[in-house]
Order: structure tokens, then sequence, then C-alpha cells
């Protein structure tokens, strides 16, 4: 992580922890927001801003599914880092699917963030949603980040999809609040932990989850909220999606694979179908960014595995 600006030691995933020894996620440090007027300071104009994005990384992947329902792909231009976690972080190169940073010709993640903050402390993460008119950083968090693309670019943005419906608005925070940190962040709360005891916990939240969720998809559906595709499917999608690849194996959430439920197998299929969805999914840099952490897989051997095609994939 960064300390007052300053690479500090080598990249490890888990930076901070509970008393239980569990994994303790980073706060988003950048809060800013687009807007239509531009009353935030930061109005919405094609071409003036820049994600920054890994697709290894699910929180990353929401804000590029929402950029691609919202016809947003002209208006906000991206930049995808190389799968594998080096020392440093992420790190900009030629790795297919990958590329170089165009806007500041940084090497790594974290020279973005000193760029915005130069005695920035804390974590380089990924999404960025980067200005290039002021030439800092709009935001770091991805749930923002996504209900931006939603509603903050006016009429810039298509209407085929509304991910934050007024009438659904309340119901979505509540099951968003349920998924994230049995599911989203319950993969990583198994497979980063520090103490069984941290492990078994997050282990029975996760599947515990997924067999709500199964159930939920069965008296309802084709999305959680009926014919409604929202922000609460794509939040759930990015983890169904990446489940088999890599939380089943590497973070031993090993009690039943994805394939095993029906009905979610059958969901995740459905969203990866829908038009350009498919274009944020990449199972390559998947595999080959969470194999390449240390601490879980310290000789990088990646899987040939495993099959994936109930999802479509």
């Amino acid at each position: 992580m960064l300390v007052e600006g300053k690479w500090s030691a080598n990249w490890q995933p888990v930076q901070a922890t509970d008393e239980k020894g569990g994994f303790v996620r980073q706060i988003s440090g950048f809060r800013h927001w687009v807007t239509p007027d531009g009353a935030t300071g930061f109005k919405a104009e094609a071409g003036r801003y820049h994600l920054y994005v890994a697709l290894i990384c699910p929180w990353a992947s929401r804000t590029l599914i929402a950029r691609e329902l919202k016809g947003l792909r002209d208006v906000v231009s991206v930049s995808v880092v190389e799968p594998a976690l080096t020392d440093e972080g992420w790190r900009f190169g030629d790795y297919p699917g990958a590329g170089p940073d165009p806007l500041h010709g940084a090497t790594y993640m974290h020279q973005v963030y000193t760029r915005a903050d130069p005695v920035y402390t804390g974590r380089a993460t990924v999404p960025v949603l980067w200005d290039k008119a002021s030439d800092t950083m709009v935001s770091n968090e991805s749930a923002d980040i996504l209900r931006m693309f939603n509603s903050g670019f006016g009429d810039l943005a298509s209407d085929a999809y509304d991910l934050y419906p007024a009438a659904l608005r309340e119901e979505i925070d509540a099951l968003n609040e349920q998924i994230y940190p049995a599911l989203n962040n319950g993969v990583y709360r198994a497979g980063f932990a520090t103490t069984h005891l941290a492990y078994e916990e997050a282990y029975r939240d996760v599947f515990a989850m997924l067999d709500e969720l199964e159930a939920r998809l069965a008296a309802g559906g084709p999305f959680l909220f009926g014919e409604t595709l929202t922000e609460t499917d794509i939040r759930l999608f990015v983890t169904l999606v990446r489940f088999d690849a890599a939380y089943h194996g590497l973070f031993k959430c090993n009690l039943r694979r994805l394939a095993e439920y029906a009905g979610l197998s059958a969901y995740t299929a459905r969203i990866l179908a829908i038009p350009g969805v498919r274009d944020t999914v990449s199972i390559d840099h998947i595999k080959q960014g969470y194999y390449s952490i240390r601490s879980l897989n310290p000789n990088g051997i990646v899987p040939v595995g495993p099959d994936l095609s109930a999802l479509g994939l």
C-alpha cells in the first residue's frame, strides 16, 4: 500500500483483520460524483472521464457492465491493467486484453493515486474514475461509479436500462446489504481469513446466501426483482461468474460449485447473454489474476479447468 505517497513493502492481499482474524476491506478514499449539471464540480461531458479497471476484479467489472448497459462506451474511455498482481500491485502493460496508461504513462496504478494525492495513504485499488479536465480522481468506489453511470451522465447515457429505479430503491438497498457481506465480500473473507474460525464463519455465510438466492430465483425471476434488471443483479453476477474459476478452489469455498445450482447457473448465463456483458468478462484474466496471489498459490500454477459450459463460457 501507499504510506504518505510512498510505496510500502511488497503487495499483500490482507492489510487489516478483525478480532477473529477475519479479512477487513479498505474503505474507499475518493467519493466525488459526476452529475448532469456539474453542481458537484464534475459535470457529465463526453470524453472528459476515464475508467481504470482490472478484468480480474469483480468491483471493477460492476462499473464496466454499467458502462456497457448505459451506452457509455463512447462517452467514458477505459484502460485495463494486467491481470497478475505484482509486488507493487496493479501494473499497466501489454498482456492480451490489457494496455498502457494513456493519460499519464504510469507503470503502476499506485502512481495514478499519487498523481491525485501526492501524500495518499491506502491501497491503490480499481476501479478508478478519473477526470481528465481537472486531472484528478473522481471516485474509487465501485458502488458509487455504478450509480453515476446509471444516472449521473444524463442524456449522454442510454435509457434502455434503469439499474436503480425509484420504485425499487429501498428493496435494492436492502438486498445489496444482505448479499455484499455474505457473498460478494464473503468469498474474500473465506479466502483471506487468517484463522480457522474466521474462515468457517465466512464459508457458512457464502453458502447460506447462495442457497437463499437459488430459492429466490426459483420463486420469481428471471432476475432478482422479477422482470427488472437492476444494479443488484450486476453486483451478484460478477461474483457468480468468478465462483467456479477462482473462489471454489483457491478461496476454499468448496461445499458446492456454482454449476451445482441449476437456478443460479441459468441466471448467470442469462445475464452473460445480455448484449455488452460478455465483453466485460475474461476468464483468462480472472484465473491469471487470482492465481498470481502468492500467499494463496506460491508456485503460481494456473489450473487448466474448470468446465464453465453451464454458464455459457
